[in-house]
Parts: structure tokens; C-alpha cells; sequence
């Protein structure tokens, strides 16, 4: 497969190099002179233009493209070039062959115009990628736990939660997986990553063995899920409010898509907003006039006003401001005056880790989960999540739907003939209600047409996923 990438900043390189991880054919595509020197150890073809020149495209080889990918800081600019890329791929061909255009958006309007069908008719963009609900998810998840350091959601309550191994988790350090399947009450949960210092990261087998420090990636369904995985890594958990108290700083976007999804949780949320504008657009809107909701004009970083509307009595703080800076001292500040879950969406990947060694309790790097939305349009014929581990690197997970022509439907697990380099994490099946449901994958359990498979494998295996099953 051969990708064309328009934009060559975090989520354009970023995904230069998990599609590299791959073995794909990419070609990136910027204007700055430093974006392009910066792409250039990625053994990848670098070329330094326009997206919305046609002669650059032909240079790119848009002929022999599949796919391309929109991912530069302009909305208008990526819908732009998904039309052009479109009609240069059209002229070279002579209308034979097809190209998927990926189009990444801040706007929530062109989201909306996107889901009305109307974008792709007169832009030729056959999906967008809006991060910004994916990052919500993540943040609300992670916030259940101080422990976890990732929190992925899937479909139908699946998740993968990513966490150390404390040194107190007796029944696990220092045995093999098989052997703390004895130990563990209830059984060892699903692991489909390892990750330790020094070494590659991998999909474990049952003869692999826990040392502390050593990170895991376990496959789980349903929040309340987490303490006991927390428990037997040897975390203590912490209870979490059914009807959590929500502080929210700031009224863009990000906040009032917070705000929305809090409320949307049965929860009770207080909005702070130093513009006075945006704090009136927000109390006039549909989600301003909500029970629950409280919209105070004022200084996220005045004390008297946070004691004012006593900030220590909510159990969560979140910084959803335009300016990482800004939103960590807001987040550090309400800790520091008694809040003891704070949480970040974040733009720059580099501080996601550094603001947890600071005591934040989760954050969500938003360009990753723009990555990760990218990914799971590239692999259409593999449809649903598509997940990169943040700290197992080296294992990525991907859905594969069951249908007539995948050759193991109707037999179990352990029948497949599934290859030991992949893990299957989950088996999402449909109910009476048509609404998928999540179970967890026993050696035992009969594989029905119908059903899709969350598998855990390498990236440069994912081509040999494709063509054993012939996806």
C-alpha cells in the first residue's frame, strides 16, 4: 500500500512512522524547509511543497497512491487537497483506479457536513478524522484510576488499560503467566502486551514472565474492571463518585464538549471561562441551560475565586484550555487546593509524561488519538479500533470482522489455526437488541460469522493478517 501524506507536523510524522512500522509505502508532503528536514531519517520520500499545488501530487506518484492523508493545520487547506488529490489521481489514471482521501478537521462544522454526505459529493473527502470526542473518552476513563498511565477505549465497554507492575503484586512478579493464572482468584486478566526496560516490546505468551517495573497491556471489559486489574499489579485503588463533581476550565470547544459528556455521565459540572464572551455563549446554549451546570465568569488562576466556589469540594479539575502551559498550572493549582483527580487534553505529546511526574493525574495526548482514528480509516477492509500501545510501541491492535470468507467461522479459539504472533483481545458479538457486546475470548469459545476479533501483532505483521484471512 502507497500513502501520500499532506502535513508534515506530530500527527502527519507520526503517522509516517506507524505506517513505516508497517512496511508502507509512504510519501510525506510539506512547505516548511523544517518539517521536511525533520521527516527526513524516517525512510520515507520527503518532498518539500504545497498540498494544493497539482504538479506536487504527480510528483508524489498519486497514480500509484491508495491513500491519502490530509493532516496539515488548515482545515480548508486539508479539504482543499483531498478535492485536488481526488481529480489528479483521476487525470493520471484516466478514471481506473481509486483513491480513499483522509481528511483531518478542527471545525465541528464540516464534521456535520461530512456526516450529511455533503463533503464527500463536493470536496471528494471520503472520511474525516475530529479527535477531539476520542480524546474525551480517553480522559473520562483514565480519570477512574490514578494508577493507570493509558486508558484505550474500544467498542461495546472494551478497553485497554496500560500500568507498571509494583513490586507488591505478589501473586504475579517473578512467575510466568501460566503460573500466576494459579495464583490470581478469578483469574489472571488478558495480557496482550509486555514491555520491559532494554527490551522490545511484545504480545506475551504464556511462558513469559512478570518483574516489576515491567509495563502490561491488559484487554478488559467495563470500568469497574480496573480496581481488580489495579489490585493484582499491586496498585491500591481509589473508589470513584457514581455522580462525580466536575470543575472545567475553560469554554472553547474542548471545555463544552467536557462539560456535555460530564453531564451526559450523570455527573455535575462547574465551567470557568475568563472570557466573557465565551462564558455567555456557553449559558445561552443548549448545554448551558442543563441541569447541573454552573458557568462562572472569572480567572482560573484566582484563588478567592476558586475558594469562592469551593474548588476542593469537587472531585475532579480538568484544563481544557487553548495553551498547555496555561492548562497545567490551572490543573496543578486546583490540586494544590484540594482536588484530587485533575486531568489534560493536551496538543504536545512530550508533556503527556512529564505532567504526570508533576502529579497530574491523567492526560491525553490529542494528536495521538487523531493518529490512532487515522489508522483505523487507512486499514478499511479492517474496520473499528485501531490502537498503537503508547508504552508497548512494539504491538499495535486492530479489529478483523468474521464473515463468510474468513475460513475459521464457526470453530473456537483454539481451532483457528490463529498464528502465535497475534493475541485475540476481545470477541464483540451483536445481540437481539442488534447492539455489540464484549466477551472475553476463552480457548473454548466458538467464533460465529458476524462477530468481529480485536487482535493484538506486531505492525509489520498486520500485512500478513490481511492476506491469511483475506480481509
Amino acid at each position: 500500500m502507497r500513502v501520500i501524506i499532506g502535513g508534515g507536523g506530530r500527527v502527519g510524522t507520526g503517522l509516517a512512522r506507524a505506517l513505516r512500522s508497517e512496511d508502507k509505502e509512504v510519501v510525506l508532503v510539506d512547505n516548511s524547509a523544517r518539517a521536511v528536514k525533520n521527516s527526513q531519517g524516517m525512510d520515507i520520500l520527503v518532498l518539500h511543497g504545497d498540498v494544493t499545488d497539482r504538479k506536487k501530487f504527480v510528483e508524489a506518484g498519486i497514480e500509484t497512491t491508495q491513500v491519502y492523508v490530509a493532516a496539515t493545520n488548515s482545515d480548508e487547506r486539508n479539504i482543499l487537497s483531498c478535492a485536488l488529490a481526488k481529480h489528479v489521481h483521476s487525470e493520471q489514471t484516466k478514471g481506473k483506479g481509486e483513491l480513499m482521501t483522509i481528511c483531518r478537521v478542527r471545525n465541528p462544522m464540516f464534521v456535520d457536513e461530512y456526516k450529511s454526505g455533503k463533503l464527500a459529493k463536493w470536496a471528494g473527502v471520503d472520511h474525516v478524522v475530529h479527535p477531539v470526542d476520542g480524546a474525551i473518552e480517553r480522559l473520562m476513563s483514565g480519570l477512574r484510576s490514578s494508577s493507570l498511565t493509558e486508558v484505550i477505549p474500544f467498542e461495546a465497554d472494551a478497553y485497554i488499560v496500560e500500568l507498571d507492575v509494583k513490586s507488591e503484586a505478589g501473586g504475579v512478579v517473578h512467575r510466568t503467566l501460566r503460573e500466576s493464572g494459579a495464583k490470581v482468584e478469578g483469574g489472571m486478566p488478558l495480557l496482550v502486551g509486555l514491555k520491559r526496560d532494554g527490551m522490545q516490546g511484545k504480545v506475551p505468551t504464556a511462558d513469559d514472565q512478570i518483574l516489576p517495573n515491567d509495563r502490561v497491556a491488559i484487554a478488559t471489559a467495563g470500568e469497574a474492571s480496573f480496581n481488580r486489574i489495579l489490585r493484582i499489579f499491586g496498585h491500591a485503588p481509589i473508589d470513584f463518585p457514581d455522580k462525580p463533581k466536575v470543575a472545567i476550565f475553560g469554554a472553547d470547544l474542548i471545555g463544552t464538549r467536557l462539560a456535555k459528556a460530564w453531564l451526559d455521565a450523570d455527573g455535575t459540572v462547574t465551567v470557568v471561562e475568563r472570557d466573557l464572551q465565551k462564558a455567555n455563549n456557553l449559558a445561552g446554549s443548549e448545554i448551558g441551560n442543563r441541569k447541573g451546570i454552573e458557568i462562572i465568569h472569572g480567572d482560573h488562576l484566582d484563588k478567592d475565586l476558586l475558594s469562592e466556589i469551593e474548588i476542593s469540594s469537587h472531585d475532579i479539575a480538568i484544563s481544557a484550555l487553548n495553551d498547555d502551559h496555561a492548562s497545567i498550572a490551572a490543573a496543578l493549582l486546583a490540586s494544590d487546593m484540594g482536588v484530587e483527580r485533575t486531568g489534560l487534553i493536551m496538543y504536545d505529546a512530550d508533556l503527556v509524561d512529564v505532567v504526570r511526574r508533576m502529579g497530574i493525574t491523567f492526560s491525553v495526548d490529542r494528536k495521538r488519538v487523531a493518529i490512532d482514528t487515522i489508522l483505523s480509516r487507512i486499514h478499511s477492509e479492517l474496520p473499528g479500533p485501531y490502537a498503537v500501545l503508547s508504552s508497548v510501541p512494539d504491538v499495535i491492535g486492530i479489529c478483523l470482522p468474521i464473515n463468510s470468507k474468513v475460513k475459521f467461522a464457526g470453530k473456537t479459539i483454539a481451532d483457528a489455526g490463529l498464528p502465535e504472533w497475534c493475541k485475540v483481545a476481545f470477541i464483540q458479538r451483536k445481540n437481539i437488541h442488534d447492539e455489540w457486546e464484549t466477551m472475553r475470548p476463552s480457548s473454548t469459545k466458538t467464533i460465529l460469522e458476524g462477530d468481529r476479533l480485536t487482535i493484538f501483532l506486531p505492525p509489520d505483521r498486520v500485512d500478513d493478517l490481511e492476506k491469511k484471512f483475506k480481509v
